[in-house]
């Protein structure tokens, strides 16, 4: 979730923190949490895994989910060209595997072809309605797409089928967040929360609704929170240096930006931070 940080100069008010925040709810990136066939896991492609997944297939040529297991390995260790041949065979033997679209779809998201992954969650869902897993990856893709209404739609389906899945109210909490419905939005990054409170992102969404709200003190808990769980994320410790900054403690908010700026040098909301907070405090009369 990328943001302008001359936006949080001193004197900013609170409209023009809202009206950052349709930025920061349409992120770019695809969310990683929740899904841990997300996660590049290399040992899940090493030559004993895929040996011994390749040596069932060969046993059993037909057995489709053979097929879908290797190619799930394949995309988990980052071999994404060689995941996409093993769902093609998968598919070729079993039309009607519903999970094989839907494990495609994520890795032609990963490979950036965003309109092959949203064919392949339409024909999931075209073959199984009540298929939970497709309707938020798919709108995930409306979400970035900015397609707004159509991804909210596809989440509150995804929570009517599965009401225990993170990833739908973390990600209907960012399109809340982008409307500026951000009490909404606190809710659902709260229930993801508590669905899966080790993962970091929900706690930076929830973060960035306090502070767009005002609630900093409640913002800063969040940010401390997201970078115990994710230590290398800039964005976090940006948004930390943020609610810091805000609370008036500016040699902290100065040294949390400098850690971001550290993790990525390019990212210019923690350069412009650190160009805040590192001299007197600016006083007008």
């Amino acid at each position: 979730m990328h943001r302008r940080g001359r936006a949080f100069a001193d004197g900013v008010r609170q409209a023009t923190i809202g009206a950052l925040f349709l930025v920061a709810g349409c992120q770019t990136q695809p969310t990683n949490f929740g899904k841990p066939d997300d996660m590049v896991d290399p040992a899940a492609g090493s030559q004993a895994n895929i040996g011994s997944l390749s040596a069932v297939i060969a046993q059993n040529p037909s057995d489709a989910n053979a097929y879908n297991v290797r190619g799930t390995a394949y995309g988990r260790a980052g071999k994404l060209r060689e995941a996409i041949a093993d769902f093609d065979a998968a598919l070729k033997i079993n039309p009607g595997f519903y999970q094989a679209y839907a494990n495609r779809a994520l890795v032609q998201r990963r490979l950036g072809h965003d309109d092959l992954a949203l064919a392949d969650y339409n024909k999931a869902i075209e073959i199984n309605q009540s298929y939970a897993v497709a309707y938020v990856g798919r709108g995930n893709i409306y979400r970035q797409g900015n397609r707004v209404d159509q991804a909210l739609a596809d989440f509150n389906q995804a929570i009517a089928l599965d009401a225990n899945d993170p990833r739908a109210f973390h990600n209907r909490g960012l399109i809340y967040q982008a409307k500026g419905q951000h009490p909404q939005a606190i809710d659902d990054f709260t229930k993801a929360i508590s669905l899966a409170p080790g993962n970091a992102e929900p706690f930076e969404g929830r973060g960035l609704s306090y502070l767009a709200t005002g609630d900093y003190k409640a913002a800063l808990e969040d940010f401390n929170e997201s970078v115990k769980r994710d230590k290398e994320s800039y964005t976090a410790w940006t948004y930390q240096g943020l609610a810091l900054e805000k609370l008036g403690m500016r040699d902290k908010a100065f040294a949390a930006f400098a850690h971001a700026s550290s993790l990525n040098p390019s990212y210019h909301p923690a350069q412009e931070g650190m160009r805040r907070t590192s001299g007197p405090v600016q006083r007008t009369t």
